[in-house]
């Protein structure tokens, strides 16, 4: 599995961006598809989850970005979207994509359990 990070960069807080991350590899590796983050000096965090759990689509949010943060995806699962609103300045970090095969929604913020890592996007929110 690969996967490809973009759409990062230097935005006014309130501001919007949106991530993209590009997959390839087999589908079943990549069941689920997490955005994390990691800013300076500071432990990576989750920040949003999509998973292709049999009949349902399910997504998660870490607290501090519900109501802000929308995870989609498109084409056939190959593109994953991580849609940034009312952005502030907490939210600057290089942004990372994540992929695993398993679809357990109870550890979908555990970043232990991805297996699959892009590089990372630079974001950076400007007060």
């Amino acid at each position: 599995v690969q996967l490809q990070a973009s759409g990062g960069g230097l935005v006014q807080a309130g501001g919007s961006l949106r991530l993209s991350c590009t997959a390839s590899g087999r589908a079943y590796n990549r069941n689920t598809i997490g955005w994390f983050r990691q800013a300076p000096g500071k432990e990576r965090e989750f920040v949003a989850a999509i998973s292709w759990n049999w009949d349902a689509l399910i997504t998660n949010y870490a607290d501090s970005v519900k109501g802000r943060f929308t995870i989609s995806s498109a084409n056939a699962r190959n593109t994953v979207y991580l849609q940034m609103n009312s952005l502030e300045s907490e939210d600057t970090a290089v942004y990372y994509c994540a992929a695993k095969s398993d679809r357990d929604s109870t550890i979908l913020s555990r970043a232990s359990g991805y297996i699959y890592w892009g590089q990372g996007t630079l974001v950076t929110v400007s007060s």
